[in-house]
């Protein structure tokens, strides 16, 4: 079944703009465009500007795509490659593969990027400061977004 494709009303995209400037604390500049919303049978919502993808509702969360992480300007956590197969399975973000982090403080919203490419693999949601996430026990980052998930495989196919 196709997603469900609709344009947000003016109101609707003040509060988008409005939620995504305080969470990610950078300007999310949507107003006076077209802004459409796409709702995936897995329930996650991908909200484009103009046709193209800018931001996500995944697990009610709402986060940048991965397409468009570098116009939001996030925070950055470089994982080692090992750690690349496991983040792109979904997996969260343990201490162990953490090569270094950003000034990030706990509950922000960061994009994890792989240490030899600096290519954007997944965004989300810090658990814990970055200076005490290299070597530390256990997740450092939730995974909310991720290369491969709905949100990222819907997007793919839609550049074909």
């Amino acid at each position: 079944m196709p997603p469900k494709r609709y344009s947000l009303r003016k109101n609707e995209v003040k509060e988008l703009e409005a939620e995504a400037g305080k969470k990610f604390s950078a300007l999310v500049e949507l107003s006076g465009e077209n802004v459409e919303v796409m709702e995936l049978e897995s329930g996650d919502k991908i909200f484009l500007k103009d046709g193209r993808e800018m931001l996500a509702r995944v697990e009610g969360e709402l986060v940048p795509t991965l397409t468009a992480v570098d116009s939001v300007k996030l925070k950055r956590v470089v994982v080692d490659m090992g750690a690349v197969p496991h983040v792109a399975n979904g997996a969260n973000i343990m201490g162990a593969g953490v090569v270094s982090a950003d000034e990030v403080k706990a509950g922000d919203t960061v994009v994890v990027v792989d240490e030899r490419h600096g290519k954007a693999i997944a965004v989300g949601l810090a658990l814990g400061d970055g200076v005490r996430m290299k070597g530390a026990r256990g997740p450092v980052v939730k995974n909310i977004h991720h290369v491969g998930d709905d949100v990222w495989r819907f997007i793919q196919e839609s550049v074909k």
